[in-house]
Parts: structure tokens; C-alpha cells; sequence
């Protein structure tokens, strides 16, 4: 048998994707043909009068490095293992600025990473891990590559993460480069982050300031609008304009530089409804991230008050408390306490809705003007906790929206490690998108199990009830990206900031599985208990899974699960408790039977 070290999930592989990407080229026939196809919206934009960046050879922005490179390290972007540019940046965008403005934030040293305990902020070193991928991604001319990808098809869907695929880069372009600019510039800039990584904090800067160069030259040679080539959706909402704001606000709070000011000024007016998505969704991407990064300015000790633009930082500041206005009225106006937003109602669409990500905006709001400590907290913090419960299943449905939680769960999610490890239930802490439309097509079932339920959930007339419906299917418009998670992992740390379990001390713990004898056989009924030195381990609740067996949820008081060896061979059984405080413990058993 074997116990697993408390904070490490039970959930685990090797090291993945570890071996150096592949710089492409026209003999690279997946990633050619991948190209032509997803870069051919760009027809569907007037303002895109560069060529379609249908293979390699097509960008205006040859690749320099050849061969390979290293780009390990990072986060999978969702359910799959490819790493996005964009959402890295935003990522990054989050758990930074809720370091560097949220009070206690920077300082959470015991959140259960490896790291914890260490002296250091466990959200900046997670917002480092990510920036340390993106410093790779930087071609030698200055831009950043747009994904990491797999060479020979879109998705590693019938593999864990360590036996994944070899993987490519796709070329640049100047969406992705400017969001990178953007995010290593912003992480420069962090007090706290030159405080604890001077070096690195050097070192991102300087690869910011020649990512910009890289775009400026770009800008000069195709003009705005002609250097942009899209390549996908991400990053594609206002072409590259967002992420160049955002580019620039960065470095003019890392530097101080007017030039950067004045590009700003000139190109981003946060008052504008172009700016929003659809024009009502407030500090969407990149806009969002600038504006919020320019309005905290002075607040995050970047600059002083007086280097900022009195009219460009009152709209940014109204943009910041309008969009916190709306988070918290949706909340209100929701049976329910969740930010699921007006207009979505309007059309009956919730596709990847996550309330968590959306209470990150009035998390920002609440710091505006009293650094939280407002008559209008308990407002906030309301409206972020019906958000908060909502997820955790306080929902029609009584379904738990984060893996892990909750005594009804889901097991059937859009994630490539939980479609091939060996485990029934999903590995922990995955958001799942909690309001759905209803059940998506799919192979082989098409419209099968949409059909199946009754009454119909899209009749125009009597739909099934928008908020009763769930289904545990495999259904893409639940599936998480990072900058999501990052958001609504920002929201929780504020919150838990101003806990009483703020300042606890981090502590690993051990478990073990015991009671299994030396002979087992074939459909012999077992009684294990789980042992721990951990003082408040029996205030929780615990997963237990054995080979075979449903998962069975249970109290972790008493500690003891009874099953059924299923088979001959090697068996195992795991269990994972879930204390009160938010901390796992973990431990796993292997064993063999005999007929």
C-alpha cells in the first residue's frame, strides 16, 4: 500500500509534455490544414484587410527560431492539454491584480500548493508558474506565439497528459503578442512580485518592451488594422485593439513612459459601448484588463496619481464600479443569488456561464473607493457569497459546480484527464459551467437525450424549467478556460482574506488506508478506515472509490467504508476527505486478490 502526502491530489501522472515543441512549417500538414480552417472568419470582419493566415508560410510574421523549443511548464488551457497565449495572459491578468489590490490577498501563504509555506505569495508563485511558460513563448524578433498545440491532430483526447502528443507552436500574431506585452509587463510592475522575483521581474519586463517594439514595428509596416491576422476566436472579440490597450496601459504603469500613455489615450475610450462585448458586457478580455489595471494605478503603488489622465482614469473607474453595479443586480434580481446575466435570459442561453468569474467583478468594485472597507461590503460580499453557494450547489438542482464538493456530484465532465484516468469521479477543483441550455449533441447519441426529456427544454411555449435543467453528459458549453478559473480562484481568495483562517499555518498531513489483510479473495466483504493524526479530520467528508465500485460519499466520522474486492488481481481503493476549512487529505491503497 502507498499514502499520499497532503496537499497532492490522489489525482496524479508523470510529468507532462516535457519534450521540446516543434517550430512548424509547410511539411506540417495537421497544423496547415488546422490553420485554413479556423482562420477562415476572418471573410466575416470588414476590417480585416490582411491575407488569411491559412497555413505558415502565410503569416506576415515569419517564424525565427527554428527546430524546437522549450515551452513546458503551465497550465492546460481546459479540458484539453493545449496552451493558449490570450488566456494565459488573463490568467495571469487575475491573480496579480488581486494581489496587488485586494487586502490580505498577497499575502495567503498556505493555500496548499507545493509552495506554501514558504514566505511567498501562493497566488503570485501560481501566477509565475504561468508567466515562466509565456517568458518561452516569445519568438527571437519579439512576438510571442499564438498556442501550443498538438502536432498531428486537434485534441489528445484518448491519452493522459503524460503520455500526450508531441506538440507544436502556431505562428504569431499581434493579439497574442500584445496580451503576453500586456501580462508580463503587469506582473513587472507588482510591487509584491519585484519584492519576492526581482529577476524575474526584470527579465519580463524586458521581453514586454520587446514584444512591443515587435508591434509597433508591425503597425508601421501593415498599418492597425492590416497587421492583425486572426487565427482563432481567442483574442478575436475586437480584433487586436483590446489586447493592444491593455498592451499599453501595462507599460506605461511598469515605466512611467509617456509614449505608452499617449497610444493609450489615443486608442482605447473605456465610455465607449464598442468596447463591451455586445456592447453591455462591461470589462470583457483585455479591455477589461486595462481598464481595471489603469484604474488601480496609483492604488497598487504603480505610479503616482498625478502621472494618470484625470478624464481617461474617472471612466475607467466608472467602468470598474458600472460592471460591479451589474454583477450585483443580476445577483439581486435572481431567484437564486447568482450574477446570471439579463440579456442572457432574454434568449434562454447560459452557455459557459461560472458565477465566480462574474463575482470577480464586484471583488474589484468593492476596492474602488474604500479599499473594501466601505458601508457597502456587506452588499458586495452578499451578492459574491450568492454566487459562492450557488456554485457549491445551493441551486435547483442541488448539484455541486466545483469536482470535489458537495454530496451530489458530477462525474461526467469536458476533460481529457478525467475521460482517461482510471478514477469514476473527476479530479477536484474543476468549475463546471452551472447553468445549462440543456443537453448537447452528441456522438453517437445526436439529439437523442435532448429528445428524452419532457416537457422539451427549447418549446417555444412550455420549455422545461431554465434552471431545473441538468444532465450528466459530456457537454462543451459547461467546459472551464483558465481565465475563468483564475477569476473565480481571485474571488475566493478575497474572500478567504478576510477569514479567520486567513493567517493558519500550513501544515502537511498524512493519511492511510487500513484494514485490508494479506489474503483477500474474490467477493470478500472488506471494512477499511481511514487514519490520520490530523486533529479536526473527522469534521469532513469523505470519497471513497475501489476498483469496480461506485464512488461513496460519506461522513468522515467514523472513518470506515465497507466493499467488495471485485475482481482477481490488483486492486486499489482511494479516498479523499474534504475538510471544513477547504483543505483534502489523500490516500490510496494497493492490493491484490485471489479467487
Amino acid at each position: 500500500g502507498a499514502a499520499n502526502d497532503f496537499p497532492f491530489t490522489r489525482h496524479t501522472h508523470g510529468p507532462c509534455h516535457t519534450a521540446p515543441a516543434e517550430i512548424p512549417n509547410a511539411r506540417f500538414a495537421t497544423v496547415n490544414a488546422v490553420l485554413n480552417n479556423v482562420s477562415g472568419e476572418f471573410k466575416n470582419n470588414s476590417r480585416h484587410t490582411a491575407p488569411q493566415l491559412k497555413n505558415v508560410d502565410a503569416s506576415l510574421y515569419p517564424f525565427v527560431k527554428k527546430g524546437k523549443i522549450d515551452v513546458s511548464g503551465g497550465h492546460h488551457d481546459a479540458g484539453d492539454y493545449s496552451k493558449y497565449t490570450i488566456n494565459v495572459a488573463q490568467l495571469i491578468h487575475a491573480l496579480v491584480f488581486a494581489v496587488d489590490a485586494f487586502p490580505g490577498v498577497g499575502s495567503l501563504d498556505n493555500l496548499g500548493i507545493p509552495e506554501s509555506g514558504d514566505g511567498k505569495s501562493d497566488l503570485l508563485q501560481e501566477a509565475k508558474w504561468e508567466a515562466d511558460f509565456l517568458a518561452k513563448m516569445q519568438d527571437a524578433d519579439g512576438g510571442f506565439f499564438f498556442l501550443v498545440y498538438p502536432r498531428d491532430r486537434e485534441y489528445e483526447a484518448d491519452v493522459l497528459p503524460d503520455h500526450g502528443d508531441p506538440q507544436v507552436v502556431f505562428p504569431k500574431n499581434t493579439s497574442a503578442t500584445a496580451a503576453a506585452v500586456a501580462a508580463l509587463a503587469q506582473t513587472a510592475s507588482s510591487p509584491l512580485f519585484k519584492q519576492q522575483f526581482p529577476q524575474e521581474a526584470a527579465d519580463y519586463l524586458a521581453k514586454a518592451k520587446k514584444g512591443w517594439d515587435f508591434l509597433q514595428r508591425a503597425i508601421s509596416r501593415y498599418g492597425r488594422d492590416g497587421a492583425y491576422q486572426r487565427i482563432t476566436h481567442y483574442g478575436d472579440e475586437f480584433m487586436h485593439d483590446d489586447e493592444l490597450a491593455w498592451a499599453a496601459a501595462e507599460l506605461f504603469l511598469a515605466t512611467g513612459d509617456k509614449s505608452y500613455h499617449a497610444d493609450l489615450l489615443k486608442n482605447y475610450d473605456p465610455a465607449n459601448p464598442a468596447t463591451r462585448r455586445w456592447t453591455w458586457w462591461r470589462l470583457f478580455e483585455a479591455y477589461g484588463c486595462a481598464a481595471r489595471s489603469y484604474a488601480f494605478g496609483a492604488r497598487t503603488k504603480r505610479l503616482q496619481p498625478s502621472q494618470l489622465d484625470p478624464p481617461m482614469l474617472r471612466k475607467c473607474e466608472a467602468e470598474v464600479l458600472a460592471a460591479a453595479d451589474d454583477q450585483i443586480r443580476f445577483a439581486q434580481q435572481n431567484a437564486y443569488a447568482t450574477s446570471f446575466p439579463d440579456p442572457s435570459k432574454k434568449f434562454r442561453n447560459a452557455g459557459w456561464y461560472f458565477p465566480m468569474e462574474h463575482a470577480f467583478d464586484i471583488a474589484v468594485g468593492a476596492q474602488m473607493s474604500t479599499g473594501g472597507a466601505s458601508n457597502t461590503q456587506s452588499r458586495d460580499n452578499q451578492a459574491i457569497l450568492g454566487n459562492l453557494n450557488y456554485e457549491a450547489g445551493c441551486n435547483p438542482v442541488n448539484i455541486s459546480f466545483l469536482t470535489g464538493t458537495g454530496w451530489r456530484r458530477q462525474r461526467e465532465i469536458v476533460h481529457h484527464y478525467a475521460q482517461n484516468d482510471f478514477q469514476v469521479l473527476p479530479p477536484s477543483g474543476i468549475p463546471l459551467g452551472s447553468i445549462q441550455d440543456g443537453f448537447a449533441y452528441l456522438e453517437p447519441y445526436k439529439k437523442e437525450l435532448g429528445a428524452l426529456t419532457f416537457p422539451f427544454d427549447g418549446d417555444a411555449k412550455q420549455p422545461y424549467p431554465f434552471y431545473d435543467r441538468w444532465g450528466d453528459s459530456f457537454n462543451t458549453t459547461t467546459e472551464f478556460v483558465v481565465p475563468q478559473q483564475a477569476r473565480a480562484l481571485a474571488t475566493a481568495a478575497y474572500l478567504f482574506a478576510q477569514s479567520g483562517l486567513k493567517n493558519q499555518v500550513w501544515k502537511s498531513a498524512e493519511a492511510k488506508i487500513a484494514g485490508i489483510g494479506s489474503q483477500v479473495t474474490v467477493g470478500q466483504t472488506i471494512v477499511v478506515r481511514l487514519e490520520s493524526g490530523l486533529p479536526d479530520f473527522s469534521r469532513g467528508r469523505i470519497v471513497w472509490e475501489a476498483k469496480g465500485m461506485e464512488p461513496g460519499i460519506l461522513p468522515a466520522f467514523p472513518a470506515t467504508f465497507e466493499f467488495q474486492a471485485a475482481t482477481s488481481g490488483l486492486q486499489w481503493i482511494e479516498a479523499e476527505v474534504l475538510l471544513r476549512d477547504g483543505r483534502r487529505l489523500f490516500a490510496s491503497y494497493n492490493f491484490n486478490s485471489k479467487r
